[in-house]
């Protein structure tokens, strides 16, 4: 093998190992994010369990405005 052939392998090599690092930070992101969803959908579902045991017509005339 000659000097350009071994020195072009070994930038090839390099380039790889970068994209490998790269698509497992990317995979642990997304792990990340969706396990943070589930925990705001599970929030979300314990929020509405309380809603439910309050009296009919608590919070129909709220007023929302700014």
């Amino acid at each position: 093998m000659d000097v350009a052939s071994i020195a072009g392998a070994f930038i090839a090599a390099q380039a790889s190992q970068m994209q490998t690092a790269m698509a497992a930070k990317m995979l642990k992101m997304n792990a990340d994010q969706a396990g943070n969803a589930a925990k705001l959908l599970e929030a979300a579902q314990q929020n509405m369990k309380q809603m439910t045991n309050l009296a009919t017509g608590v919070g129909g005339n709220l007023d929302i405005t700014v």
